[in-house]
């Protein structure tokens, strides 16, 4: 897969592509059938998959600093997108040119004369340009002039509902991460690089591997987790996700205390992925009680992988 950053990296190889375009925070099984769909048209056309999203997203950019929580960060989305088997990402700067620019002046500007797309395949609800003016019908009338098809989606339902990115965020929040699953395709998951922290486990008995999470954080509490290793190694342990209130934390952290492991993992990058939430994250009177807590989530923890028939790394 090729990442190409702004239209002044388009070059030749990249037009003629079959494209989608959105934002794919959380890439669920809606997402999934989009690419899936996307792929398809490319393989008949004999054309790359391309696949275009913006950073920031474009609700970030409005929200000016009070956006609702992001599920992925743009390296975790590019990963997702190439283990999709997409051919090409564009990621174009989502500032106040993009945000200003008329829908109709999008698609003559960037599908057809930056990408000269072949066709475009997208989401029954998509809308795009200044205003969210730009349409399917808009689309299906620039695409009989300039000679490429639009085709739209289906609706993806679980359970009777539309899966969207604002579902898993509810799922997140609330801390049903069964939910959450379904509507992803496999466990919520963050990775990050291990940064040093304050010691603060190490002390209480409990050493944990610190990740910075986005403020706000997609979610809260501590979990049972699955932590997989830039080398291939997996582990079970439980972590906190928030702000660490009984210790004074400022910044969002991911703290992941692993179950039988010694060794460091500062610099080392860790895939943590979200099994179930076993509490809600609150102040304790001490750290003395922070610390028979944590021994009881680590006892949690312990049974919830015995029930599954996974019991330590």
């Amino acid at each position: 897969m090729e990442c190409i950053r702004g239209l002044y990296n388009v070059h030749p190889r990249h037009r003629g592509a079959v494209v989608t375009i959105g934002n794919f925070d959380g890439f669920h099984q809606g997402h999934r059938q989009l690419v899936g769909l996307l792929k398809a048209r490319a393989r008949e056309c004999g054309a790359p998959s391309l696949l275009m999203l913006f950073e920031p997203q474009p609700q970030e950019y409005f929200a000016r600093g009070t956006a609702r929580p992001r599920l992925m960060r743009l390296s975790a989305k590019l990963r997702a997108f190439r283990d999709a088997g997409v051919d090409l990402v564009m990621v174009l700067r989502f500032d106040e040119l993009l945000a200003d620019l008329a829908a109709i002046d999008f698609v003559e500007n960037v599908v057809v004369g930056a990408l000269r797309a072949r066709g475009l395949v997208i989401g029954d609800d998509f809308r795009f340009g200044a205003g969210r003016a730009g349409d399917f019908a808009l689309l299906k009338d620039v695409g009989r002039r300039h000679g490429f098809f639009v085709e739209s989606t289906a609706t993806f339902t679980e359970t009777g509902q539309r899966v969207s990115s604002t579902r898993v965020r509810e799922a997140l929040a609330r801390g049903d991460m069964r939910e959450a699953e379904r509507l992803i395709g496999e466990p919520y998951g963050w990775r990050g690089v291990v940064v040093a922290g304050d010691a603060r486990g190490r002390q209480l008995g409990f050493p944990t591997a610190n990740i910075v999470m986005p403020d706000p954080p997609p979610l809260t509490g501590v979990f049972a987790v699955v932590v997989r290793s830039d080398d291939g190694r997996e582990y079970t342990g439980v972590a906190n996700a928030g702000r660490r209130p009984t210790v004074g934390g400022g910044r969002v952290l991911l703290e992941v205390h692993l179950l039988d492991f010694a060794g460091d993992l500062y610099g080392r990058r860790l895939d943590v992925r979200f099994l179930a939430r076993l509490r809600e994250e609150r102040r304790f009177p001490s750290l003395a009680a922070l610390a028979a807590q944590i021994d009881q989530d680590r006892m949690s923890a312990r049974s919830f992988f015995a029930k599954r028939g996974t019991v330590g790394s």
